[in-house]
């Protein structure tokens, strides 16, 4: 137990992270149930799927979770940068038999600037709401802290967290440039630090008086506890939970994490607009590589990327799919989700139990 576990008034150190398109209400659930937290992600949802996404939650524990938002800039559009991409992309496109969408339109929601999307958030009040990429305003944080809504927020640098800090936030997620998925970094036009998990979290937790939970590349127990030796009052795992029976996740990506490949991530912002860590595939190699033209805002990208996949996947080719993992997601356990935290729970003890001598 530490103080955060006991404020959230779950068992276990333990934070299924909230894998857009992987998480689901079920794992979700099922984390929670066995004493962890459970969470998923409602970026791509409208207020009313996320309320109805919370209810179905809550029909299935009595036990806290965590939903979570997207806070990015707003796209803005840019017609020459969107039709050179597209341009640029049209080639994998023609090996499918498929063409580019166009125009792009975002697949996905932010919180910044969405009175509506709060609104439904306060009224729903889940026990727990984690931001990515930065943070709403001030107002919409000083409304959802009023619904009694612990509140979370990535952060990248020491700088982020500080940020995150003096917003008001309850607790920062310091997420590693190991970690699985997109990069929470708040301005990527200034660049990515790229700063890993265990450096960050040391320094966040020495250098701000919020609870830290560390996130990236951690996929077990002896994980969970080098992470609270450094500070952490929990760890954050997501591509340790993908090969769950409750996940989301298809067979190619099962199969993909379960094999050489999965030995191999990298960061690429060619899918999506953004820097993201998944097993490297032709997406990463081909679409992003060297002759890639500016790329648009994100997620305007997206629409392209998951068009593109989809042109892929109907012809039976998985070389494009979106498989986000983690630096050691090699160590990713076929386990059904309950198992998986007992697992996590004994490895951690056996191993601050080692520690201890």
């Amino acid at each position: 137990m530490t103080a955060l576990t006991t404020r959230l008034g779950i068992a276990y150190p333990i934070i299924q992270a909230p894998m857009l398109g992987v998480s689901n209400p079920a794992l979700a659930a099922t984390v929670s149930n066995a004493g962890g937290l459970g969470s998923v992600g409602i970026s791509a949802s409208t207020p009313e799927q996320a309320t109805a996404m919370i209810a179905e939650i809550r029909a299935l524990t009595d036990k806290p979770f965590n939903v979570n938002m997207f806070c990015h800039r707003p796209e803005v559009a840019n017609a020459a940068t969107e039709a050179a991409w597209l341009a640029h992309m049209k080639p994998w496109f023609d090996e499918f038999g498929a063409t580019p969408p166009s125009p792009l339109a975002s697949p996905y929601y932010t919180l910044v600037d969405n009175d509506a999307m709060v609104d439904a958030l306060v009224a729903a009040a889940p026990p727990v709401l984690s931001f990515h990429f930065g943070l709403p305003s001030a107002d919409a944080i000083a409304a959802l802290k009023a619904a009694g809504i612990v509140l979370f927020a990535s952060a990248t640098t020491l700088a982020e967290a500080l940020q995150v800090e003096a917003a008001g936030i309850d607790v920062i997620v310091a997420q590693g440039t190991e970690a699985g998925g997109h990069r929470g970094v708040f301005d990527p036009e200034h660049g990515d630090a790229g700063i890993g998990t265990f450096a960050l979290t040391r320094l966040i937790a020495a250098k701000t008086a919020v609870p830290v939970v560390a996130a990236g590349g951690i996929m077990d127990g002896q994980g969970i506890a080098a992470a609270l030796t450094l500070g952490a009052q929990a760890a954050q795992l997501g591509t340790a939970f993908i090969l769950t029976p409750e996940s989301s996740a298809n067979a190619a990506y099962r199969d993909a994490l379960q094999s050489a490949r999965a030995l191999r991530t990298g960061l690429t912002a060619a899918i999506s607009g953004r820097s993201a860590r998944g097993i490297v595939n032709r997406f990463h190699l081909e679409v992003g590589g060297p002759t890639a033209p500016t790329i648009p805002d994100y997620p305007l990208p997206y629409h392209a990327g998951k068009a593109l996949v989809a042109a892929a996947v109907a012809k039976g080719n998985h070389d494009f799919s979106v498989q986000w993992a983690g630096q050691a997601a090699g160590l990713a356990r076929a386990l059904p989700a309950t198992e998986l935290v007992q697992t996590l729970v004994a490895e951690t003890r056996a191993a601050q139990q080692a520690q201890a001598i």
